[in-house]
């Protein structure tokens, strides 16, 4: 990305030559009034003349700079959780001209200044043997290029999530209530990536389950759940623009006791990353993974514990407006043959435990989602239709979860407004209803045995027609 910004080392340069003239010009034009109202007034003209002195000499500065542009600022908060990489600033964003906290919509630090949304990771696509010849086509690069709005979505959607983790991993911290954080991290995500109904922003509900729940919890109204120090919460939110989403997650601890269960899922996951590709066998990348994430173990309380993958959790591909979008990640080996496409977006996903490597569904549902291939279903009770409806506007196809149902604005100001018109009250009926008849699908917290432990890390990747593309990645993980 250019900057446009001068040179930091340009303005030693410049400063002392006009510094330095500004200091001779104050003295030959303050000189006159300086003896006058020493006369007059004494003191008052040395002090009047001071004021003068200063403020000319700070217009003469700013002038030799150019101005300073905040994108000089340089990160330098760093995070409360642990193993997150050495580059992680909560403030990471200061560097694009963001203020901390973050106020500005990524829209107008990018396409407000004419600058285009950071690029993601690159790396060539494995099978060298078959995926080389993508690198230099020119074919293939012309097909990029006649996807370069869509590629520009997702990277302003990734950017908006690497924002939002970034500054929520300032405020999560032990004692912080679960709800707190949760309505804290989604303002932000709808501030930022402004908020439009359908056409842009949350892509999911923010998950913080924690200890042995694995994944699908968010606290419903009413639920007091408060971070502690021992805890190991996994932190999953998405970010969509046009249903392009981002879904990526990492996982918060702060006792120095979970390091080993923490570094074997992100391994894994870099393993998946890495094994990933056009023409690569879904299977082949869960037998990389169980490899590399099994190879840890972790000791607690005098007790060693081997990392085990949790063989029923996957990743998956992703669709416009449809988070599942139909092909798995295995994390384990054995599996589907079904190889990887040209084009396609997928989660990469892993999650590790200290339990048995199996999840069930267990604890009060929050999680909820229009089936994106429901049929059309006759609707007895009017609370069922008119709950459908307020789904069918607010949320499409896109996950939801309760919390949002009983928001002012039913989930988004810009659809319902916010004078409570979107709320939805007595609710639950009609829920269960939709539920029964197959119109939404519920997702209960998926859970291991209790007294384990369970990580997880997450990115999103395309597999673009010359290389792999890690979309999400950023400088905490």
């Amino acid at each position: 990305m250019a900057d446009d910004t001068k040179p930091i080392g340009d303005i030693p340069e410049k400063e002392p030559e006009e510094t330095g003239n500004a200091k001779s010009n104050d003295v030959t034009e303050v000189g006159e009034d300086e003896v006058i109202k020493e006369t007059e007034n004494g003191v008052e003209g040395a002090t009047t003349a001071k004021k003068k002195k200063k403020k000319k000499k700070k217009k003469k500065k700013s002038g030799a700079s150019g101005g300073s542009s905040p994108s000089n600022i340089i990160p330098s908060k760093k995070p409360h959780g642990r193993l997150l990489n050495d580059g992680a600033f909560t403030d990471y964003y200061v560097k694009h001209g963001q203020t901390d906290p973050p106020t500005i919509p990524v829209s107008q630090l990018f396409e407000g200044k004419g600058l285009e949304y950071p690029v993601g990771d690159i790396v060539p696509h494995p099978l060298p043997e078959i995926n080389s010849f993508r690198e230099t086509s020119a074919e293939k690069r012309a097909q990029e290029r006649m996807q370069a709005d869509i590629y520009s979505k997702v990277r302003h959607a990734s950017e908006v999530h690497r924002q939002v983790r970034s500054y929520a991993q300032s405020f999560i911290k032990p004692g912080i209530k679960l709800t707190d954080m949760c309505e804290m991290l989604e303002e932000k995500n709808r501030e930022l990536i402004e908020e439009d109904g359908l056409s842009r922003g949350i892509g999911f509900p923010t998950g913080c389950s924690i200890n042995h729940v694995a994944a699908h919890y968010t606290p419903n109204c009413g639920d007091d759940t408060v971070l502690q120090y021992d805890d190991v919460m996994k932190v999953d939110f998405g970010c969509q623009i046009d249903g392009r989403i981002i879904d990526c997650a990492w996982t918060v601890a702060f006792n120095p006791r979970y390091d080993a269960l923490l570094t074997a899922v992100k391994d894994a996951t870099n393993t998946g990353i890495k094994a990933a590709g056009i023409d690569v066998r879904l299977c082949d990348v869960g037998e990389a993974i169980e490899e590399v994430m099994e190879s840890y173990e972790v000791e607690l309380d005098g007790k060693v514990y081997p990392v085990k993958c949790i063989r029923n959790l996957n990743g998956h591909s992703i669709g416009p407006y449809q988070i599942h979008a139909g092909k798995s990640v295995p994390i384990v080996k054995g599996g589907d043959t079904t190889r990887m496409e040209e084009d396609e977006m997928y989660a990469i996903e892993t999650f590790g435990t200290t339990g048995r490597g199996y999840i069930v569904e267990d604890m009060e549902c929050s999680h909820y989602m229009k089936n994106f291939h429901a049929p059309h279903i006759p609707l007895r009770l009017p609370r069922a239709k008119k709950l459908l409806s307020h789904i069918n506007k607010t949320f499409g196809t896109l996950a939801f979860c309760r919390r949002w149902l009983e928001r002012a604005d039913g989930g988004s100001a810009t659809v319902n407004g916010t004078n409570g018109q979107g709320k939805q009250e007595k609710y639950m009926g009609a829920l269960k209803n939709l539920c029964d008849v197959g119109i939404i699908q519920p997702y209960p917290p998926l859970c291991d045995i209790k007294g384990s432990y369970t990580a997880q890390y997450e990115h999103t990747i395309m597999l673009r027609p010359t290389c792999k593309e890690i979309v999400s990645r950023g400088d905490d993980y």
